[in-house]
């Protein structure tokens, strides 16, 4: 049994650190957020301002858009981070079922993985061998999936980061009429 820490714990600080997944997941949720307040909000505005209606109309529906878009855009980015992560542990699954069913299978498999790295065939199947004697699912859910147990994506952040930004992308043109009232 290996008793090492966990690989991505001897470089906490660093980029690849256990949640820049989930950091990287906020960030395009946030910014795609933005985006899409700014833009459908001040749409909706200049609809208003341009069929000649008063100001505590146009007010009245940025606010109603804003909150609308806000909530579409959370429910939005949980259904589609949600499925994202339930797939990803189906795959997990399955890596899992493989490893018990055929683990000779997935060590050749493991270091041909390697070997695609440029590693030595003996040296990959050293490596294999190793690896599997201590943590073969983190292995192959890394090398062949791209996955990390640990670092799964959270659809709540998602949510949430999504619809905070859409609130302030669609502040900038609710600002512009309170500031042109």
């Amino acid at each position: 049994m290996n008793t090492e820490p966990h690989a991505s714990s001897h470089h906490a600080g660093e980029p690849h650190a256990r949640s820049e997944n989930d950091r990287l997941n906020r960030l395009r949720a946030g910014v795609l957020g933005a985006n899409d307040g700014i833009v459908s909000v001040s749409a909706m505005l200049l609809g208003m301002v341009g069929a000649g209606t008063s100001n505590a109309v146009i007010l009245t529906a940025g606010l109603a858009s804003t909150i609308a878009g806000a909530v579409s855009m959370g429910l939005g980015e949980y259904v589609s981070v949600s499925a994202q992560r339930d797939t990803e542990r189906v795959l997990i699954g399955k890596e899992s079922d493989e490893l018990r069913a055929m683990p000779d299978e997935e060590r050749e498999e493991l270091a041909g993985i390697l070997q695609g790295y440029g590693i030595s065939r003996q040296t990959a199947a050293q490596a294999a061998q190793e690896i599997s004697d201590n943590d073969p699912l983190a292995a192959h859910l890394r090398l062949e999936l791209g996955l990390d147990t640990d670092d799964l994506v959270n659809p709540w952040s998602a949510a949430g980061s999504s619809a905070l930004s859409f609130v302030l992308g669609a502040a900038l043109p609710m600002l512009s009429v309170l500031l042109s009232t």
